[in-house]
């Protein structure tokens, strides 16, 4: 949206590499509690060295909202539980509303960017319209993957992230193994893992990546992969898929690519959740996890 370079970094990573950073730079702390102290310890570091220093959190008055030069405050809501679900969606619309900001006096942007605000009001009507159906379908497919011993999710572009964050949750609150993979790297080793009993999520919506991952799904079903996909609402192409190899769909409605993943993640929340239920953890309180990592190593 702003054709700036960017550069994503780990908090923690950061501050072991003593990653330079200049007077010029703009720095974007994401921090859900606003207190982790690794990202408290970045921010420091950055304004040390003159960087001005925006915050996203969801806590009013936390650390991070204070410390930050200014920021954004997500009004997600509260969340008891450790494992953060809505604080996670919720920074996606952050981030992307700041880009839309960026960018507004860009004549060359404005019809997609006019597209992205008018897919941001429609959001939520789109979410209710399936939240309740796949409830019901993630815990069917729940008692078909409680049992598993790991879990793969293979996605590309802006879906790696909902990749990471779906083996994130499974690994949280769920205690299976799981591992969210860039599917252009399946060949240089996950490849090696693929079976048919290894369960595999395959996020394959219509966006850019969209012809990529058919291939990917080919690949692994060659291999007589245990497929599951996460493909847009009316897909006959994934439908085809799943006909003629007895793959399961998971369908979500489409949207402009930015936003694709906010609605992509939440029936991968839901499935973790559904697992973990039926495998007698507690899900507000994962063993070993605090809600806010205050101490660094």
């Amino acid at each position: 949206m702003v054709d700036i370079p960017v550069v994503l970094e780990l908090a923690s990573d950061l501050l072991d590499r003593h990653c330079p950073i200049f007077r010029d730079d703009t720095c974007v702390f994401v921090s859900q509690s606003g207190e982790t102290a690794d990202t408290l310890r970045a921010l420091e570091y950055a304004k040390a060295r003159g960087a001005l220093c925006v915050g996203i959190t969801n806590t009013v008055g936390s650390a991070i909202s204070r410390a930050t030069h200014c920021g954004i405050h997500q009004n997600a809501g509260y969340e008891i539980g450790v494992a953060s679900t809505k604080a996670y969606t919720s920074q996606i619309i952050c981030i992307t509303m700041m880009a839309l900001a960026l960018a507004e006096d860009s004549i060359s942007k404005r019809e997609r960017r006019d597209e992205i605000i008018d897919e941001l009001g429609a959001l939520p009507e789109k979410m209710k319209g399936f939240l309740k159906k796949q409830d019901v379908s993630m815990k069917q497919l729940a008692h078909q993957l409680k049992d598993c011993n790991s879990l793969l999710f293979f996605a590309r572009g802006n879906n790696y992230a909902t990749a990471l964050e779906a083996a994130l949750k499974c690994k949280e609150v769920a205690l299976i193994h799981s591992e969210g993979i860039l599917a252009g790297e399946m060949k240089h080793g996950p490849l090696a893992l693929v079976d048919e009993h290894l369960p595999i999520v395959v996020v394959a919506t219509r966006d850019s990546m969209y012809k990529k991952m058919e291939s990917v799904i080919q690949q692994l079903l060659a291999r007589s992969a245990r497929l599951i996909i996460l493909c847009t609402e009316g897909d006959t192409n994934m439908k085809q898929y799943a006909a003629r190899n007895d793959c399961q769909l998971i369908e979500v409605p489409g949207t402009v690519e930015a936003l694709q993943p906010v609605l992509n993640i939440v029936p991968l929340q839901l499935l973790s959740y559904h697992i973990t239920v039926l495998r007698g953890h507690n899900v507000d309180q994962p063993r070993n996890l605090a809600k806010s990592v205050t101490v660094t190593d």
